[in-house]
């Protein structure tokens, strides 16, 4: 009974210090949106003085809303990761510590540095395009509207608020389910802006690698959304095969070629942008397909890597690639051009990389449920064997 009781009571003791971190963390978000409230208002203020201004355009409120808000993600990201590993800091080794970890905590894996500025860089950029894009249909809706300086720089200042709560939130919980939701968000702004920029209009009559080449006004957009998003990839593949669960050595080995072909699917997806299609024309091409090669290695071998995978999702992997390969067949009769190919395959792989993930997070819970159960069960003998001893 004695043993009960303290388990109950260790029980509601965790629950608390989990409540009270989650506490601590919001209202550390709502502090530094608060400063970024505060610091917005000024310096909009005083850029905004003795002008009338326009929603769009250079200087107006969407253009300074935007850039202050790229800045501000940033910002905000890293300040919520620091915030994290204070949180370890403080209270080493007790509850508290284990649940100021966030998704990527798994043993002898960290993020590192240059993972980390990935995230943030791409954090930045879905702020930046998303404020743009919110700025251009504010234009829409209030045609020739004009914006005076107070509450211009009130709209600036609650923009960036927002975007330094949410942005500091997603930091303090990186997982790598998570991450691969901003990096489907940022794979569709970053391509959408490239599409939006590009200086020849009928740049789809080529195809997609057409944004990436230098001649482009795209390329910067384009490229750098590639090799950002290389990195994210990479940094996902690393973390979520870390906690599939490997009850024999051979799944051990098989985990391993799954994260090998993740990750050099993030490689060569980042080459790509490093290699633009005029300049490193095989170099490009070969990335490309290399890219394609492996996932459907990792796709069409899942079930022998990962033996404990659900086989609907294997199901789903084989349809994308047929998929994929029947594209191909409509490419080379002519029936499809390479612009509408690789956008579909692209759209394929990266909703399987989601989808793996998602299925890799649930699988691991479902093991540390079961190890839970079988550790509460031996406690349960334990002490219904002392008791009888007594």
């Amino acid at each position: 009974m004695r043993a009960e009781w303290d388990r109950l009571t260790g029980r509601l003791r965790a629950a608390r210090a989990i409540a009270t971190l989650r506490q601590i963390r919001e209202s550390d978000a709502l502090l530094t949106g608060v400063v970024a409230f505060v610091l917005g208002f000024l310096a909009a203020l005083v850029i905004f003085w003795n002008r009338t201004l326009a929603i769009t355009g250079p200087w107006s409120v969407g253009d300074v809303a935007a850039y202050g808000g790229a800045v501000v993600a940033v910002l905000s990201f890293l300040a919520g990761r620091i915030g994290l590993r204070l949180e370890r800091v403080e209270a080493p080794g007790t509850r508290r510590d284990r649940a100021g970890d966030d998704g990527f905590a798994t043993p002898g894996q960290r993020l590192r540095w240059y993972e980390l500025t990935a995230i943030a860089l791409a954090h930045g950029a879905v702020a930046l395009l998303a404020l743009l894009g919110l700025a251009t249909l504010l234009e829409a809706a209030f045609r020739d509207a004009p914006v005076f300086p107070f509450p211009g720089a009130v709209l600036v200042g609650v923009a960036l608020a927002l975007t330094a709560y949410v942005c500091y939130l997603s930091a303090m919980a990186l997982s790598p389910t998570t991450v691969s939701l901003i990096l489907a968000v940022y794979l569709v702004i970053g391509a959408l802006t490239a599409m939006l920029e590009a200086t020849d209009p009928h740049w789809w009559r080529t195809n997609l690698s057409a944004l990436g080449m230098s001649t482009n006004a795209s390329s910067p957009a384009f490229n750098g959304t590639l090799i950002v998003a290389g990195v994210m990839v990479t940094t996902i593949a690393r973390y979520a095969t870390a906690a599939l669960p490997v009850p024999e050595p051979r799944d051990d080995r098989g985990r391993t070629i799954v994260r090998v072909g993740l990750v050099l699917i993030g490689i060569l997806l980042a080459c790509v942008g490093v290699f633009p299609v005029d300049r490193f024309f095989l170099l490009h091409n070969t990335v490309a397909t290399g890219m394609a090669v492996c996932f459907a290695v990792v796709v069409v071998g899942l079930p022998w890597f990962l033996r404990g995978i659900s086989r609907v999702f294997v199901v789903l992997g084989w349809v994308y690639v047929l998929v994929i390969a029947l594209l191909g067949v409509f490419f080379a009769t002519g029936y499809y051009n390479l612009t509408a190919v690789e956008l579909i395959a692209a759209v394929l792989i990266f909703s399987w990389i989601i989808v793996f993930l998602r299925t890799a997070a649930a699988d691991h819970g479902a093991g540390d449920a079961d190890r839970a159960a079988r550790t509460e069960a031996a406690e349960r003998a334990g002490s219904a064997e002392a008791a009888a001893h007594t």
